[in-house]
């Protein structure tokens, strides 16, 4: 396991590539498992969608996060613009369909993820968060929407 994340690694490193397969589970709202077109016996990858944040499965909307994404790509062409690998194995990319539109903008847009910031940078998907909030789409819906980085924060990740 170890050898082929390293290999991966080593692939991913430098430019971006993009990936294209078929989407074969959602394990919840950034999460996706892509089967590789490239390498047909190959097993699918599991893919974080880079640039946000989903509630978590055990966290409130998490249910609803996961099968908003599970109902706009599963067993749908993709294309993944890769940007390397995380400390748990997942590929990091973008997600966008055969028609050309970005997956995590339409998450954020529809309120079922969060735009990922980081220190004062509110995010690549802060004007999709801020029109969803003010139509209060989806989890933006709830009196006190807590973000996923505070709920894993204060309880943990879901098991």
């Amino acid at each position: 396991m170890r050898a082929l994340l390293l290999g991966l690694a080593a692939l991913l490193a430098g430019p971006a590539l993009a990936m294209t397969g078929v989407v074969t589970r959602v394990s919840d709202g950034d999460t996706v498992w892509v089967k590789p077109d490239d390498a047909p016996r190959r097993k699918p990858v599991k893919v974080r969608l880079v640039g946000i944040d989903a509630p978590e499965r055990c966290q409130a909307w998490g249910a609803e996060a996961a099968a908003a994404l599970r109902e706009r790509v599963l067993n749908q062409r993709v294309e993944v613009p890769t940007r390397g690998v995380d400390t748990h194995g997942r590929v990091l990319g973008g997600l966008r369909l055969a028609d050309g539109s970005d997956v995590a903008a339409w998450m954020v847009s529809q309120g079922h993820a969060w735009s990922s910031r980081y220190r004062r940078n509110p995010g690549p998907y802060a004007r999709e968060q801020r029109e969803a909030r003010q139509r209060g789409a989806g989890l933006f819906a709830q009196a006190s929407p807590v973000e996923p980085w505070v709920f894993r924060k204060t309880h943990g990740p879901c098991d």
